[in-house]
């Protein structure tokens, strides 16, 4: 039995379908998830969202990062950016890494909330860069 996946963006409903199960990039580490999972509510990083039919990935989406919930029939994933993994962009990720280090290198040392947001954004673009095609 699937669980039903939407992935909603600040701007709209990315997706709306069933999987077996969806693999989310929370903040402690990679989550699975089927139906029948116990509620909760995660942080998630930077990272790919996997959906899988069985044992394969059918799609795959980058997150700059977000929350999802979880209930055993449901996971709604809110996305601060979700894009496909085939339209990321190597150099867009290079581009928000660059800033992001400059502005840790610019933040005050003792104001602890900027350094780290600077450093979620670093982790978040060094997982864009990654998650990036090759080419």
């Amino acid at each position: 039995m699937p669980v039903d996946l939407e992935i909603v963006s600040p701007e709209k409903l990315l997706l709306s379908r069933p999987v077996d199960m969806v693999v989310l990039p929370a903040a402690e580490g990679e989550l699975g998830v089927m139906v029948n999972h116990a509620p909760m509510i995660v942080l998630l990083r930077g990272g790919t969202i996997r959906l899988y039919e069985g044992a394969n990935v059918i799609d795959r989406l980058f997150v700059s990062g977000g929350f999802a919930e979880v209930t055993p029939a449901r996971v709604t994933v809110l996305a601060d950016e979700a894009t496909p993994v085939a339209q990321v962009s190597r150099a867009e990720g290079d581009r928000r890494l660059a800033a992001a280090e400059a502005d840790y290198a610019a933040a005050d040392k003792m104001d602890v909330a900027a350094l780290d947001a600077a450093m979620d954004r670093m982790q978040s673009a060094r997982a864009m860069i990654e998650a990036a095609p090759a080419g």
